[in-house]
This record gives structure tokens, C-alpha cells and sequence, in this order.
């Protein structure tokens, strides 16, 4: 099965960090899974790193395709159809990133790993 990976559940994998759950870690680390990694994902780490507000980011950054292949991941490109989508999808949210992965989580009939409840509320299936 196919799984977008939140940002967070990324950097939580990366650093295994016991805030990921417990079925999300058996999700990830369960290779017949194809655990997919959004550009928006990388854009929004990268420009963390930058901005100083995450430092433990700077490692993936610094050697990401290496990260990547090591822990099974795979890149999740942003299309044209995503980037309109995204622009377009109701509600208030204003984060760029989150509206990026509900885009693509409803475009390509993903579930997404995240415990952030505000992809609930755009019928994207979370995975917690």
C-alpha cells in the first residue's frame, strides 16, 4: 500500500523519535509499504532549517536523497493539477504545506501517517 508521510511523521522517522505512534512505525518500517515523501515536505523543512527554527532538519536537508534511500522513501513530486488544487481547496487553513498534502493525499488516493487532525477535515484518511 501507498502512504504520504506529514512533515512531522518524516522528521519523527528520520530521528526516531518516540512521538511517532506506534502503528505509524509499524506502517513505515513495514516494507511491502511504499512510503511516499512530498517536495512540499522537503520545501518546508529546508525553509525551517534556514530560518533557524529546526535544526534537526539539518541533516536530512544536507544529504536528502542519501536519508531518503536509506530509510525506503520515495519522492512525491508536486504536479500542476496538485499546485491547483491546493489553491483551491476551501477553509480557512492557511498553512501552505498542509493544504499542499491534503492536495495531494485526495489527488492520488493516499492515506496519509499524521497526527495533525486538520487533514480530517478535507476527507483525507489519516493514519495515527
Amino acid at each position: 500500500m501507498r502512504f504520504l508521510l506529514d512533515t512531522h511523521a518524516l522528521l519523527w522517522s528520520f530521528n526516531a523519535d518516540p512521538s511517532l505512534s506506534q502503528s505509524a512505525r509499524r506502517i513505515i518500517e513495514d516494507e511491502s509499504n511504499e512510503m511516499l515523501v512530498s517536495a512540499a515536505s522537503v520545501w518546508e523543512i529546508a525553509t525551517k532549517v534556514r530560518l533557524g527554527k529546526l535544526p534537526t532538519g539539518q541533516l536530512l536537508i544536507a544529504d536528502l536523497d542519501h536519508y531518503l534511500a536509506r530509510l525506503g522513501f520515495e519522492g512525491l513530486p508536486i504536479s500542476l493539477s496538485h499546485a491547483a488544487r491546493s489553491g483551491t481547496l476551501p477553509g480557512d487553513h492557511r498553512d501552505p504545506f498542509d493544504r499542499m498534502l491534503i492536495a495531494q493525499a485526495q489527488a492520488e488516493n493516499l492515506p496519509i501517517i499524521s497526527n495533525d487532525r486538520i487533514f480530517d477535515l478535507y476527507g483525507v484518511q489519516r493514519v495515527w
